[in-house]
């Protein structure tokens, strides 16, 4: 395991970060809980962000796309849930334009410094009449219920808001990084109908925040699966206030290393919980692949075990069928020797080079009954190396899904 920098902040918050604010209201788009929510910094913050790869864009990312490429620097995020905004036209443009003019006139800063991101149901007109009446009405502020305002004003299917702090030192300031983020069905790789919104007090530069970004991201988020579905309106956003007073962090700084450890771990845990919150879902599956050709080629090879659904379903059920892992690690697309894998479920060794392993049957599903399960691959063939997340697939996803817009 990787040397850890960052201490864990378990009361920590999207406000723990020093300079900003937010808060969460119900509007009225859903029938009850809050659904529209706003996060503001008091000075535009540095700011980097990532989007869905579906090629049906929903018009928040447009939108706030073309507003980040030009500004690199975000003051205030509008977000609501219950309605997309995806597949809605011209009109969709115009919404999202109006949420984001509209929020900039409320706390009187620049409209290119205003972010829109909408979660919810595809291909229904935004209830603009709800959203505009209810944005002036909302009540940002630094405390905990603030944090918990915001984090629930982003939820659709989700049953608990997902939240995660890490904390640092360097340059002898204290750094914070902190994040917020909703997610449960529609969820694959490259990131599904999942939002994450990551602050910190940091001060650093543009460009090395926005690599940063993309590195984590591709560890993390994009290595969380539920059910094989992108959505339209994935985004995970970062601000960087400054107030942390550090000096400018590039990767050239002696304590890069805690800052991306720290940015690391928040996304990591945000992606775990998106990963346990799976629609139906009463497991975390976590797995773990070494000894691959390249990181890349293990990545490969966990997404697919973590994305089988016959793994998943076997899972659920507490069935030790490790002949559903090893097919997904014959099928990933990887380099494998078929003569040399090992494979783990938990501390229960199933193979050696290839060769099963005698196990005790009651012992398997008893660990398989566990909230947490890990499956863990050595290939023998390089130092190539990557972690996935998923969950088990239940009946109750079906009837989730079935009643979706019901």
């Amino acid at each position: 395991m990787a040397e850890e920098f960052s201490t864990e902040l378990k009361n920590g918050n999207i406000l723990t970060p020093k300079g900003f604010k937010a808060g969460g209201i119900h509007s009225g788009v859903k029938r009850k809980r809050n659904d529209l929510g706003i996060i503001y910094c008091e000075k535009p913050a540095i700011a980097a962000a990532v989007y869905t790869l579906n090629k049906v864009v929903a018009a928040p990312i447009t939108v706030t796309k073309a507003t980040l490429k030009e500004a690199k620097k975000v003051q205030a995020v509008v977000v609501n849930s219950g309605n997309a905004n995806a597949c809605t036209g011209e009109q969709g443009i115009l919404d999202a334009k109006a949420m984001q003019k509209l929020t900039a006139e409320t706390f009187r800063i620049q409209e290119e410094h205003v972010a829109v991101a909408s979660t919810g149901v595809i291909g229904e007109l935004m209830p603009m009449d709800k959203i505009a009446a209810h944005i002036p009405q909302i009540d940002v502020g630094e405390t905990e219920a603030h944090a918990k305002a915001f984090g629930e004003a982003i939820l659709t299917t989700d049953t608990f808001a997902k939240s995660a702090s890490f904390q640092t030192t360097i340059d002898g300031k204290t750094v914070t990084v902190a994040g917020a983020a909703k997610g449960s069905g529609m969820i694959e790789p490259n990131m599904g109908t999942m939002l994450a919104f990551i602050t910190t007090d940091a001060v650093i530069d543009q460009a090395a925040l926005d690599a940063l970004l993309r590195s984590v991201v591709d560890r993390t988020f994009n290595n969380i699966t539920v059910d094989g579905d992108t959505s339209t309106n994935d985004m995970v956003l970062v601000m960087a206030s400054g107030f942390a007073g550090n000096e400018t962090l590039t990767d050239e700084h002696p304590e890069w290393h805690k800052f991306a450890d720290a940015f690391q771990q928040t996304c990591e845990v945000l992606a775990k919980q998106i990963a346990r919150d799976g629609e139906g879902a009463t497991k975390l599956i976590e797995v773990e692949v070494a000894g691959a050709k390249t990181d890349e080629e293990a990545r490969k090879i966990a997404k697919a075990i973590v994305g089988s659904s016959l793994v998943k379903t076997a899972v659920y059920g507490a069935d030790a069928n490790w002949g559903r892992i090893i097919a997904a690690v014959g099928y990933s697309g990887a380099d494998v020797n078929p003569d040399t894998i090992d494979l783990a479920l938990g501390p229960i060794q199933l193979l050696k080079e290839s060769k099963p392993l005698k196990f005790s049957e009651e012992e398997a599903t008893e660990y398989l009954k566990n909230d947490t399960v890990h499956i863990y691959v050595h290939l023998h063939l390089g130092d190539g190396k990557a972690k996935a997340w998923g969950c088990d697939l239940t009946y109750d996803y079906v009837k989730i899904n079935a009643s979706y817009r019901t």
